[in-house]
């Protein structure tokens, strides 16, 4: 044989997830791509005496997963050493949290920021024994009344601090919240200490940004935890000047600039691709572009590692916050949330919506609008719809960031002109519970409805959000098959279920159609690279609860063993 496989691997439950989800049992690789698919002895025939032969064993392959929406930069940021771990597990309690933010103090030099990611209501005793508790300054003033302490929330829409942070970001009683933020006061009318969405910019503009050397260091890192979770390419839904103020600055231009030096010294161990963000929370069209202006990824950059594919816009905020734009209110006398973008009244704002979508369709970009409450997603969905009717484009690929509560009629219109939807399923394991609280149960067990989009012909892909979540992707393929809330187990939404099938191809072939890749990556075919995911067991025989626990054996980009489990 002249040219023989690099790598073969034999004797597996080969999910290729092609268009009929065929199962293979080998796999042949030569120089990064795809020499063959098929039955083993088929496969053993392309070996030559330098070709790497693997047993799996019965073991599952997959496509490298490819996970759509993942803060890369920013999750290496908010972790250690960066950042302080606090959310569930890690902390459990209000005075856990304390605990940790006082040993901080401890170390941490008189006047600098003690910073931190994770804390979540629904995890905390305190909250969950008296829900009229909350995370307060005072928490931290006890332990840390010298260093200015800035807490994001696990979802990144709201942030805890301690009064030395309130008086440097000069915010009082009388500090008017911007639009589509919220300042958080207690009876007196005194900040609690709590910053909700675009107001949480007050604090964020006085804490040091990283710099560009540290975002690298921070992106190697997550990268290399992405290669332990089968993880080869995924989206960075937002980097640029209007990701300044948002986890910590690590979705700035400068978190884009650290991508590409990593990706121009060969560094770049991933896929990833980008969407711009050029306006802030609460921005404008103005905003948007200008912040357009020179912003991307140079010509010199090999875009099979990164390149820009679209432009990211905040409409509103999150159902946990209450900020998500609904049609109902929340509870018996809650408000209804907003759009988060410029604008005095909600027509204004809505007005301001369609022109930010409308220019980026224009100007030919893909457009990724985060937007949760059913209000918001109907606004955005007739914003692409009305875009599209002035500058029409058959193949642009807009799509829904998270949509948790879209409609029936607006997945029709997703559908109709090869829109989609990114889904967190991750997101809803584990707070579903807390929001039959917030909006009631029947809302509850709708939110993220996967199966009424796949019905509906949207092309859904799933995502952690990290560091929203965990970028585990077993747990977010069984929450899409089980629907059961991590506190309790109890299913939530039943009848949007979904087999493995369709979990699977929300974390591969999907996301690689959302990339615009679909015809060299995301399933296991001839000629796609070989990007490759190998398990510690057998995915289709094992119980979707046992998902999470199966770890990942190998991970393979471009042909090249990046990860490999320690026996």
């Amino acid at each position: 044989m002249s040219h023989p496989a690099d790598l073969i691997l034999v004797n597996g439950d080969v999910l290729t997830v092609d268009a009929d989800f065929s199962v293979a049992r080998a796999v042949a690789v030569r120089d990064g791509r795809i020499l063959a698919v098929g039955e083993t002895a088929e496969i053993e025939a392309l070996a030559g005496p330098g070709t790497r032969v693997i047993d799996l064993a019965g073991r599952t392959l997959l496509p490298g997963i490819n996970d759509s929406h993942l803060h890369g930069a920013a999750w290496g940021l908010t972790r250690p050493p960066f950042a302080l771990s606090v959310g569930y597990p890690a902390v459990k309690s209000i005075a856990d949290i304390v605990e940790v933010v006082r040993r901080a103090a401890e170390t941490t030099p008189a006047g600098e920021w003690i910073t931190g990611l994770g804390w979540d209501l629904g995890y905390l005793e305190e909250t969950l024994a008296d829900p009229a508790r909350r995370p307060h300054r005072l928490d931290l003033d006890a332990v840390s009344p010298d260093h200015p302490v800035a807490l994001t929330d696990f979802s990144a829409h709201q942030l805890w601090v301690n009064s030395k942070a309130l008086e440097i970001a000069g915010i009082t009683r009388d500090t008017v919240a911007p639009p589509g933020g919220v300042v958080d006061v207690d009876a007196t009318g005194e900040p609690t200490g709590i910053l909700k969405e675009a107001a949480q910019a007050f604090v964020q503009d006085h804490i040091p940004p990283a710099t560009v050397e540290q975002r690298k260091e921070a992106i190697r890192s997550a990268v290399a935890v992405l290669h332990a979770e089968g993880i080869t390419s995924y989206t960075e839904p937002g980097l640029g000047p209007g990701g300044t103020q948002i986890l910590g600055g690590g979705l700035s231009t400068e978190s884009l600039e650290a991508y590409i030096e990593l990706a121009r010294a060969g560094e770049l161990a991933a896929r990833v691709r980008v969407l711009l963000l050029p306006a802030a929370i609460g921005g404008s069209a103005a905003d948007l572009v200008a912040g357009l202006e020179g912003l991307g990824v140079p010509d010199d950059v090999d875009p099979d590692r990164l390149s820009v594919i679209g432009v990211k816009i905040f409409a509103d905020g999150v159902p946990p916050n209450e900020t998500a734009w609904m049609h109902e209110p929340y509870g018996s006398a809650g408000g209804y949330g907003s759009l988060c973008v410029h604008g005095a009244t909600a027509a204004l704002q809505e007005a301001e919506l369609r022109e930010m979508i409308r220019h980026a369709h224009a100007a030919g970009y893909q457009l990724g609008v985060h937007v949760t409450g059913d209000r918001g997603i109907d606004a955005v969905v007739d914003a692409f719809v009305a875009a599209n009717e002035v500058h029409s484009r058959p193949d642009a690929r807009h799509y829904l960031i998270h949509g948790d509560f879209v409609s029936a009629d607006s997945l029709a219109k997703l559908a109709s002109h090869g829109y989609s939807v990114n889904m967190n399923p991750g997101i809803k394991w584990m707070t579903a519970d807390m929001m039959d609280d917030i909006l009631g149960k029947a809302r509850s067990e709708y939110q993220w409805p996967v199966r009424s989009a796949v019905e509906a012909g949207v092309a859904v892909c799933s995502s952690s959000d990290a560091p929203i979540t965990e970028p585990n992707w077993r747990q977010a393929v069984a929450s899409m098959m089980l629907r059961e809330s991590k506190a309790t187990g109890r299913v939530s939404g039943p009848d949007q279920c979904v087999d493995l099938a369709t979990a699977l191809r929300a974390y591969t072939s999907n996301p690689a159609r959302q990339d615009f890749a679909e015809s060299w990556k995301g399933t296991v075919e001839v000629g796609k690279i070989a990007d490759l995911c190998v398990l510690g067991g057998d995915l289709r025989a094992a119980d979707p609860h046992d998902f999470a626990a199966i770890p990942v054996d190998l991970t393979i980009l471009d042909g090249e063993i990046v990860y490999e489990r320690p026996c």
